[in-house]
């Protein structure tokens, strides 16, 4: 990659998927689980929707973190090429070509909570996770994943999780060893043999007897919100644009503020148990995205002081050095990320399979005393 001179100076190492996570990655400073920014490349390769668009045009629209200006420099520096060759920044791109993008990365933060491990076999891993850590890489994750904190502190890897978690739930998370383990359990999930217990802690008295609930369930991606869909009454023909969903909710005690309900997901939709516990009138008790029906941004709300961290000479001295192009520095963690994230009231608890069954603890709050 052809730099610019205080680049050269900074002797910039770049980083790839390839780069393993390592335990001094991370900084823990008040409660919360920061990853050292680093420098890293980015490659995506042309679609035909992108084909004879101007290069800064093609970034400044599709990604829009960062400003037009940035992406001007970047193309002008080389931070972004094309088949590995700096361009004008009038450059048209073709379909197929790879472009680069070279960028400090600093990653979202999660809460500062052990990925305990439950059980460990040859070709299977049960972990207990916490509440704010995704699961894998995914957006701007990468090390401060479950995934990646297993690689980077216990050794563990190659991992293949078979199911997923919302990145606010916490519980049972379940972990292939190999490929073929991983590709037995898909088998199992995909014939609808995996039975999936949840528990969840509820606003109101959850009726005692046994609640089935039908209800198609309707994900809006640019919202990271679902719907419950019904048909009308009397109006049998309307069309339902969301997914069909089941799941059972059974009380399993109440102190007359709160339920404790177990949930049993026969269907496997995004936000399934939150929005079909919002559909009762018992949505999740601390669940601010379904108690009203207002939509919060998880990118504006709640910005902590700990989303925007600078940098202290002790940080300096372990090696996070200052990008002069970077649109994030001088914070560790990305911009207009939350840090004060509580965990959601929802914990995976137990699955179930043909002659196999991993569980996890009941969670602290799981009791109504």
């Amino acid at each position: 990659m052809k730099r610019r001179r205080e680049e050269e100076e900074m002797e910039i190492v770049w980083q790839t998927p390839a780069n393993p996570p390592e335990r001094h990655d991370y900084i823990f400073r008040n409660g919360v689980r920061y990853v050292r920014p680093y420098h890293f490349e980015f490659i995506c390769h042309v679609k035909n929707r992108w084909t004879g668009k101007n290069i800064v045009d093609l970034f400044a629209k599709e990604f829009r973190g960062r400003p037009y200006d940035y992406y001007v420099s970047a193309v002008k520096s080389g931070r972004i090429q094309v088949d590995g060759e700096t361009v004008p920044i009038s450059y048209i791109v073709r379909t197929s070509q790879k472009i680069s993008h070279f960028v400090h990365r600093h990653e979202p933060p999660v809460m500062a909570w052990d990925v305990s491990i439950l059980q460990k076999e040859p070709d299977v891993l049960t972990v207990c996770k916490p509440a704010s850590v995704p699961v894998h890489a995914s957006g701007q994750y990468r090390k401060n994943t479950v995934v990646g904190i297993l690689e980077a502190e216990h050794g563990l890897a190659p991992l293949f999780p078979i199911h997923r978690l919302d990145r606010l739930v916490s519980g049972l998370l379940i972990l292939a060893r190999s490929a073929s383990k991983a590709d037995f359990f898909r088998q199992q999930i995909e014939a609808r043999v995996v039975h999936k217990q949840y528990v969840a802690k509820v606003v109101g008295v959850f009726p005692e007897d046994e609640q089935v609930v039908n209800a198609n369930v309707n994900f809006n991606v640019r919202e990271g919100r679902s719907t419950v869909e019904v048909e009308s009454a009397g109006n049998a023909c309307t069309t339902l644009k969301g997914k069909a969903a089941t799941t059972k909710f059974t009380r399993i005690g109440t102190n007359g503020i709160h339920s404790i309900v177990l949930c049993e997901p026969i269907t496997g939709r995004t936000h399934q148990i939150r929005v079909h516990l919002q559909y009762t009138g018992h949505p999740i008790a601390n669940d601010t995205l379904y108690l009203s029906e207002e939509v919060v941004d998880p990118f504006t709300k709640g910005m902590g002081t700990d989303s925007t961290v600078g940098v202290s000479e002790e940080d300096s001295k372990e090696g996070f050095s200052i990008d002069p192009m970077c649109t994030n520095c001088p914070n560790l963690a990305h911009k207009g990320y939350d840090t004060d994230q509580e965990g959601l009231w929802l914990h995976c608890l137990r699955y179930t399979g043909p002659g196999w069954t991993y569980e996890c603890p009941y969670p602290e709050w799981a009791s109504l005393d």
